[in-house]
């Protein structure tokens, strides 16, 4: 049914995906798909590295331990943008299309005050929800 996973990921926020992770994990052997964590940083310095080159590094450490853990193959996909918090929701959109997933799986905020603000705070699995070509599992 799926042949490719995409999984966003955040690398300041790792320890808030095992669900997601875990979720996309049991879909791949499921249907014996290829996972592809996607990530997206800017071309300046940042928390998750000095430059694209070392945060993509990081991205594919990140998603060769979780292949392990999971006996799986997967691979890293990092798209560089101008702005992050501005084009997150584009950029993951375009991701999903370069690495021709067929289903994302991502994991939600859990919910609270600032869903009450909606309009101010866009979700991003909502968005994706709402403008990807593939199908969509956001994960709570």
């Amino acid at each position: 049914m799926y042949k490719k996973i995409a999984v966003p990921v955040d690398l300041a926020h790792t320890d808030k995906l095992d669900k997601a992770i875990n979720v996309a994990a049991d879909m791949a052997k499921l249907y014996g798909a290829d996972v592809t964590y996607i990530s997206v940083t800017a071309a300046t310095p940042g928390p998750g590295g000095h430059n694209p080159q070392e945060y993509e590094q990081k991205l594919q450490q990140f998603a060769d331990e979780q292949g392990k853990s999971h006996g799986q193959k997967v691979t890293a996909h990092v798209v560089v943008s101008h702005d992050p918090a501005t084009d997150l929701d584009k950029s993951l959109l375009e991701a999903v299309e370069e690495t021709g997933a067929d289903l994302v799986v991502m994991a939600s905020h859990e919910p609270g005050f600032v869903d009450h603000f909606w309009h101010i705070w866009p979700s991003h699995g909502g968005a994706m929800a709402k403008q990807a070509k593939a199908s969509v599992f956001v994960v709570r």
